[in-house]
């Protein structure tokens, strides 16, 4: 129908044309959802570097920043989200309870639209891709031609949140369920040398097993009780206290009875755990040449309004990992003030 390529992963790499050289060096953006405007950071500290990449992919909010990045349109992403504030941040989200998500999506494609309207993926100046998941088979899509817009839509869908995005007979949802930090994708595209920021690997640490529920301490409950609330509560509060006669709906989404988690915390730990867990396993098998991993644990994943900080975070997170950078790519002669 719209004229889109999807492929599933292991199958044989597409050809993209002829005009296209062989890929060398892939950047691979990670899910994270508000976490992802680090990326922005990150992409600005590798160019200071001299890192310029032949493959740009993502997921999920990495699917956005990449395929503002492949597009040249970096600089109007990051005026974008830095001019964001909690209430501009609402103003964006069309509340919707008749479709398949919370928000219907319709102003933040009109926003894509200004930017991207007519915009094709095979016309970029640089290889991107983006990540996401069929919905009922769980299949992985690789998007790698047609619309951008419709990519990005498809990529970030996040259930239960944005309404999933049909696209030539499919029903697509969040990359991020299917590969939240798709390295597979950069390395069928034709890379050598991957670079894959990760922006969700410090908001949970390693699990454990416990035999025994209660064997808790107060401290660590207290702990986790206010990470299950973070970034959570607020903006899932706020956004059903918009429409008139939510107001039943907004007390599920802020706190149930007994002291147990809201039901907007929970939704956002199980992604969470979910990604984590989906991440940790992808990676094993086929981990990126050099890791970035931001810290930004203390950020919740709906707190859009915080960018400047974020990218901030971002340019530390690819401070830190030069050594790597010079070790697996030639970057003798890149600006040394960073190290």
């Amino acid at each position: 129908m719209f004229g889109y390529s999807f492929r599933k992963a292991g199958e044989e790499p597409i050809d993209l044309g002829a005009r296209r050289r062989r890929s060398t060096i892939a950047i691979v953006l990670g899910a994270g959802a508000a976490r992802g405007w680090a990326h922005i950071g990150v992409l600005q500290e590798l160019n200071e570097l001299g890192v310029v990449p032949n493959v740009v992919v993502g997921a999920s909010i990495g699917a956005v920043v990449g395929g503002c990045y492949a597009a040249g349109r970096l600089a109007d992403l990051e005026a974008f989200a830095k001019s964001l504030t909690k209430r501009s941040v609402l103003g964006l989200m069309d509340v919707s309870f008749s479709g398949g998500g919370l928000l219907g999506g319709t102003r933040l494609r009109g926003r894509l639209e200004q930017v991207f309207s007519g915009v094709k993926i095979e016309d970029l100046p640089i290889r991107f891709a983006a990540v996401a998941t069929e919905l009922g088979s769980g299949n992985e899509i690789w998007l790698t031609r047609g619309a951008l817009i419709e990519a990005l839509r498809a990529s970030y869908a996040l259930p239960g949140v944005f309404e999933p995005v049909r696209w030539g007979g499919r029903w697509l949802i969040d990359g991020a369920l299917a590969n939240p930090v798709p390295v597979t994708l950069a390395r069928a595209l034709g890379a050598d040398k991957v670079i894959a920021i990760n922006i969700v690997s410090d908001v949970l640490g390693r699990a454990a097993t416990l035999r025994d529920p209660h064997e808790i301490d107060p401290a660590q409950e207290a702990a986790q009780e206010a990470a299950l609330e973070a970034g959570a509560r607020g903006a899932f509060a706020d956004i059903l206290g918009m429409r008139s006669g939510a107001a039943l709906l907004r007390r599920q989404f802020t706190r149930s009875g007994a002291g147990a988690p809201s039901i907007a915390s929970v939704m956002v730990d199980a992604f969470n755990i979910t990604q984590d867990r989906i991440t940790r396993s992808r990676l094993a098998g086929d981990p990126p040449d050099v890791m970035i991993t931001a810290r930004l644990g203390k950020i919740g994943l709906f707190e859009f309004h915080r960018a400047e900080e974020l990218i901030a975070l971002g340019r530390d997170a690819a401070r830190r990992a030069v050594d790597d950078l010079r070790q697996h790519l030639d970057l003798a002669q890149a600006p040394a003030q960073n190290d």
